[in-house]
Formats: structure tokens, sequence, C-alpha cells
């Protein structure tokens, strides 16, 4: 069966549409847009007399036949592989709940609904087991409110380079308090760090340390596997 990738692009707002615009002429009509910002410290940014830069995190899903254009159109239009100029990223997909959501998801897309051995895959459900090996991870940390900098400092001392952060707002707080035995707010947010998997133990293991569910940032830490990543600026 044809590989589908979701395809993350981040970028400045100011550079969003023009984000859009190349999902839209590699046929990924279908996009999700969230906002966040960078995640520099306030003492870096009081130094540099910068204001917190302000991001546009754009998600599509595309098959492994049109990724290749996508990424170059990237590269070509927006410099996407200079750092400085955002950050796109690619993570395989292992399932989809449905053939109307597939269908939804991959509007313009030709997709072929075959299974390995040539049946049609009349649900549109993807429940392969994938063992992927990447040079790559997108480490997601969702924390509390307020907490970034504690964060990412224990990031950055763990080896990490940056991240975005994304507002977010938790739900079921009634049940982690009987799962946990403590409260956890609803306000949330969403770091999202590219890190190679060479590192990425050693940074997880700094976030959970420092930043975990035991401190008031109360961090729950996962990861998923890049295929693909342009424009980051990696740290010595």
């Amino acid at each position: 069966m044809e590989s589908l990738y979701l395809v993350t692009a981040i970028t400045d707002r100011d550079r969003a549409e023009q984000a859009i615009e190349i999902f839209r002429e590699n046929n990924v009509f279908t996009t999700d847009m969230a906002l966040g910002s960078g995640t520099a410290s306030a003492e870096i940014l009081e130094y540099l007399y910068l204001t917190p830069s302000e991001k546009a995190i754009i998600f599509g899903v595309i098959t492994g036949a049109g990724l290749t254009s996508l990424l170059k159109s990237f590269k070509r239009k927006m410099y996407i592989d200079i750092p400085g100029h955002g950050i796109v990223v690619t993570t395989p997909l292992n399932s989809v709940g449905g053939k109307r959501s597939l269908e939804y998801i991959m509007d313009g897309q030709t997709l072929d609904l075959l299974d390995r051995k040539g049946r049609a895959i009349e649900n549109g459900e993807r429940k392969e087991t994938m063992s992927i090996h990447t040079d790559f991870e997108l480490i997601f940390v969702i924390a509390n409110e307020g907490y970034t900098d504690l964060i990412m400092d224990a990031a950055r001392q763990a080896g990490a380079s940056g991240g975005t952060v994304i507002k977010a707002k938790g739900t079921g707080a009634e049940y982690s308090e009987k799962f946990f035995g403590f409260s956890i707010a609803t306000e949330k947010e969403i770091h999202l760090l590219v890190t190679t998997t060479q590192e990425r133990n050693h940074i997880m293991k700094g976030i959970m340390e420092k930043a975990g569910l035991e401190s008031k940032a109360q961090s729950m830490v996962f990861s998923l596997p890049v295929t693909n990543a342009i424009g980051l600026r990696m740290s010595d």
C-alpha cells in the first residue's frame, strides 16, 4: 500500500499563507493550522532587544509519491533548507480511521487503496505495523501553561537547540486526579522539538527529570519518528 506522511511546517506567521499555497500547489488541499511561538528565553530576547517570535504550524497529509515534490517546493520557494527560514518535518502514518476520513484528508491526491496482496481496502483503514529507524525524532512535551523556560532550559542542557510552543487546553482533569493522585491543570502548552535520534533519549530524560509529572510543569513527553527534517539549526 502506498505510504502516507504527516507533513508539519513551522514558519513565521507572516509566511503562513505562502506555506499553505505550497501545499495546495502539490495537491494537498486539506490542511490545518495552529498558532504558536518560539522558545527563546526571556533573558535572550531582552539581551538581543527582540520580541517573542510568532509561529504558524501547518499540518497536511501527502502520499509518498508526492512527498519529494512538496519538499522541493518548500526549498525552492521558501528556502526552508536554510536555517532561520522555518522547519519542515515528515512523519509516517500507520493508520487512518475509515475510508471517508481518508478521502477527506487526501482530497485532490490519487491514492492506491490496495493492500500488499492487491485487494481493495473497503474501509480505508491502515493497520500495518511499521519498524522505522530514522535519524531524527519529533518530541512532544505536553505541559501546564507557563513553564516554557523550565522545559526548554532542561531540553537545552540535554542538547536540544530550540523548539516551538502551542497553546492548548486539556480535558478529563477529574480522571487524571484519580489516576495520578494529584490534579492536572487544563490550560496546556505543547512544545515541539526536533532532534537527532541519538540525542532523543537524553533530551527526554532531561525534561522528565526537571519538568516531569512531579514538577509544577507536569510534563508528559513522547516522540515520533521523522523521515525528513529540513531547516534545522543543530547545536554543536
